[in-house]
């Protein structure tokens, strides 16, 4: 299924139901009087968070949604029937803006959470509301209010405990698909990874955590260029950030300048994501002899003068892909 992360649509709640004038007709109650009922009210529009949900791709082929309207009252005092509320549902990490006024109207984050987005019309009077000692046959009744009408923008940010960040071909769809069930595409060039890709790592029979892998980001991402910037809001909910570093790049670049514009693409894009808790992660060390490995990993550390966790792995062969789990579910348990 094609991920969309942004869609637009139009919400209607019900029309209220006029009220009804009318008066009694039966037979040896020669003076009657008034019997008109009331309508019944008109159904609000309610958008409902749901786990199964992963895209707002739906929304694409169906964009506006109204709500049933109340009925017309009715004589012997019936009451109109209300109309009934529409529960549209919409994928958990949903944000919900009113398109006029931009307004953010709500945040759907959690399994059967209800944001209502239009409220239905009120009914209108039957003319048994009018009746008194000097209005003896009241012919006037009011009509039920209109529903209300909103354009609304869905915002979807993807909900995740982990989230990775670094440049196209660094290995992150490798480990994503190593250490879950996720099978997001890997190939030898760059810009595999199109859309975001959930993967759920289950640590041992009680804990478990969900990563996200967002297409890899490439210097002026914050300026639109490539996928990065389309994608990054989508790790602003996470509690922790995985940088990849490739320690052998194919086209032969530094890995500590690479990582540097990552860093700086990071800032520029929105200063809170920067600073949010980020390990280093030195993949495909198999590459390297093994008595190179912990020189070269340490001359990136050092030209980056990094102070943080750094993990050395090969997600490829799943080296040391233990260590960073259980250290991951530590974190995120604390």
């Amino acid at each position: 299924m094609k991920f969309t992360d942004e869609a637009h649509i139009v919400v209607q709640a019900g029309k209220g139901g006029d009220g009804c004038v009318g008066f009694r007709r039966e037979k040896f109650i020669p003076k009657g009087g008034p019997n008109g009922g009331d309508g019944g009210n008109g159904g609000s529009v309610f958008l409902v968070a749901e786990e199964g949900l992963n895209t707002l791709v739906n929304f694409r082929y169906e964009s506006r949604f109204k709500a049933e309207s109340g009925q017309y009252g009715m004589g012997n005092q019936c009451t109109g029937k209300s109309g009934e509320d529409l529960f549209v549902s919409v994928p958990c990490g949903t944000l919900v803006y009113d398109e006029e006024t931009e307004e953010l109207l709500g945040d759907l984050t959690e399994q059967g959470q209800q944001l209502k987005v239009a409220q239905g019309g009120v009914h209108g009077l039957g003319n048994t509301r009018f009746k008194s000692s000097i209005n003896r046959t009241p012919r006037q009744s009011t009509k039920g209010t209109l529903g209300e009408t909103r354009q609304l923008r869905l915002e979807l940010k993807v909900l995740a405990d982990v989230g990775l960040v670094g440049m196209p071909n660094a290995g992150k769809s490798t480990f994503i698909r190593s250490v879950s069930a996720a099978r997001p595409k890997v190939a030898d060039y760059p810009f595999t990874t199109l859309q975001p890709h959930l993967g759920v790592v289950r640590v041992d029979a009680e804990h478990s955590f969900v990563v996200a892998d967002i297409p890899g980001i490439i210097e002026g991402a914050a300026e639109g260029a490539g996928l990065g910037l389309q994608f990054l809001k989508h790790i602003s909910r996470t509690s922790l950030l995985l940088h990849f570093v490739d320690v052998m790049p194919l086209d032969g670049d530094d890995p500590v300048e690479t990582a540097q514009k990552i860093i700086k693409e990071l800032e520029k894009f929105n200063p809170e994501l920067a600073a949010k808790t980020r390990w280093l992660v030195l993949n495909k060390i198999d590459l390297l002899p093994e008595e190179e490995r912990a020189a070269v990993c340490k001359k990136i550390t050092q030209g980056l003068s990094w102070r943080g966790p750094v993990f050395e792995i090969s997600a490829l062969q799943k080296l040391n892909l233990d260590k960073l789990i259980y250290a991951l579910s530590d974190f995120l348990n604390q």
